[in-house]
């Protein structure tokens, strides 16, 4: 395998991180607004749209993910193997976003084809693009201290567009559609499926694969899936995976009926008006009067921010103890301060806040990690059976992502309509609003509790790190010589 030139400039970081950037614009308005989107304003019932996001989710996942892995590691031309597939992708993948947020004038039947279509077109894509840009960070460079950073940039990107997502993006939509939030999320999705089609294309432009499998290390299908039933740490972040988002989809589905429905309407006006006073002074007038969509934006944004500060002390801290201790660790505090969340009343304007903003800080140094985790997973399969198959290695992200996205999603749906949830009711009833407890406390904060657990099992530490490595270096001199 070709090893040369392995440092990588800001430019190519820059360039690969903003794929990641596009991405998230898709990614986190299915994780903050997707069920919201289905119950609020495409007017699905609960149990419609928990069927539909758990089903085409989890076909997406266990079906288009393994076919994409496989058919890109078996890529080639003359930009690579990965590269091809982020430009081929782009503009389709903006295409569907549109469409997927749209809401036709059609029947609820009507309404439950088009959904399940659009949905089902919008995971292929994404699996279609996200999958190879994934893998891609696993063939830039062989140096594991330049993945970190790669990384640390690429997740920094993921903070910027989770950031007006969460944060801007609700008030946004309502004033854009003035009152219409239809009409609003239309108009919305827009400009993100623009802007996301153009970053794609600068990331395949800007990017370039280094580490290139010799044809004799060429391998069938059934050698791959049997490297991978042998592969135990793979097993593991495959499942690790899936509960990080089932935790993130959760959480992140059922705040916005945490805040309409449970916080201090009141209560969060006066803590909140401070704030909003200082950015209109200085000329950020961003979330205009209603208290719900600036509530909702600012603890996003404490969350967010704080995430992005997590994400700084990654690298460091990955370099020196390792990525699974790391991981382990603050993956752990993470958990208690989302389980914190159950025991605040709605008027605890400060303790949700600052809640927020802790596990939004020691959150952010996992999530590079994960992702960087991955891509050792695909240099511990190269190290013991001698031949690279990185994109259905990483397969066991983007199944995860899809399987965790699909099951958070739905459960949010499923347990909204099992505790009493009335869709655009002004009151809900008491079963409802503790239903919506649970949903952003206890129950997001058991998979991540199961997760830590799990760690336990993974065997590549900071020692086998350092020794594959090492190893998978020489060899690879030895091959260019």
């Amino acid at each position: 395998m070709n090893s040369n030139s392995q440092k990588l400039s800001i430019k190519e970081k820059v360039g690969y991180s903003l794929g990641d950037l596009a991405a998230n614009l898709v990614f986190q308005t299915l994780v903050t607004y997707l069920a919201y989107f289905y119950t609020d304003i495409y007017g699905l019932s609960p149990k419609d749209a928990s069927a539909i996001m758990l089903t085409v989710g989890l076909i997406a996942a266990f079906g288009f993910n393994p076919i994409i892995g496989v058919l890109a590691d078996r890529t080639s031309t003359k930009w690579g193997k990965f590269r091809p597939w982020i430009l081929w992708t782009a503009v389709p993948l903006g295409i569907i976003s549109l469409l997927a947020f749209t809401t036709p004038d059609f029947t609820y039947k009507g309404k439950l084809i088009y959904a399940v279509v659009t949905y089902t077109l919008l995971l292929l894509l994404y699996a279609g693009n996200n999958l190879p840009y994934s893998a891609l960070s696993g063939v830039i460079t062989g140096d594991m201290r330049e993945r970190n950073s790669l990384s640390s940039y690429r997740f920094v990107a993921v903070m910027f567009a989770q950031f007006f997502v969460q944060v801007f993006m609700l008030g946004i939509i309502k004033s854009a559609g003035d009152g219409d939030k239809a009409v609003g999320i239309e108009k919305v999705m827009t400009v993100l499926a623009i802007a996301g089609t153009i970053m794609l294309l600068i990331t395949f432009f800007t990017t370039k694969e280094r580490i290139i499998p010799k044809p004799e290390q060429r391998s069938s299908i059934k050698e791959d899936l049997g490297d991978l039933k042998k592969n135990k740490p793979w097993l593991i972040m495959l499942t690790l995976t899936t509960l990080v988002f089932i935790t993130l989809a959760m959480k992140g589905g059922a705040y916005v009926y945490y805040f309409e429905n449970y916080v201090d309407k009141e209560s969060l006006a006066t803590f909140i008006q401070p704030i909003l006073d200082f950015l209109i002074s200085v000329g950020l007038d961003l979330f205009g009067d209603d208290p719900i969509s600036a509530g909702f934006g600012l603890f996003n944004a404490g969350g967010i921010i704080f995430m992005i500060v997590g994400i700084t002390f990654s690298k460091g801290l990955a370099d020196k103890y390792g990525k699974r201790d790391v991981f382990t660790l603050f993956l752990f505090i993470s958990a208690l301060f989302i389980f914190a969340f159950y025991f605040f009343p709605p008027t605890s304007i400060i303790l949700i806040f600052l809640s927020q903003i802790l596990h939004g800080f020691f959150y952010g140094i996992t999530i590079p990690i994960l992702w960087a985790m991955i891509a050792d997973v695909a240099d511990f399969s190269e190290w013991k059976n001698n031949r690279r198959a990185t994109a259905i290695i990483f397969t066991a992200m983007m199944v995860g992502l899809k399987a965790g996205l699909s099951i958070g999603g739905a459960l949010t749906s499923l347990f909204l309509g099992v505790y009493g949830y009335v869709p655009n009711s002004l009151t809900q009833p008491v079963t409802a609003i503790n239903g919506i407890k649970l949903l952003v406390s206890v129950f997001p904060a058991i998979p991540f509790i199961i997760g830590v657990g799990l760690l336990f099992l993974y065997e590549i530490n900071k020692k086998m790190e350092v020794k594959i490595e090492f190893d998978l270096k020489e060899r690879r001199l030895k091959a260019t010589n």
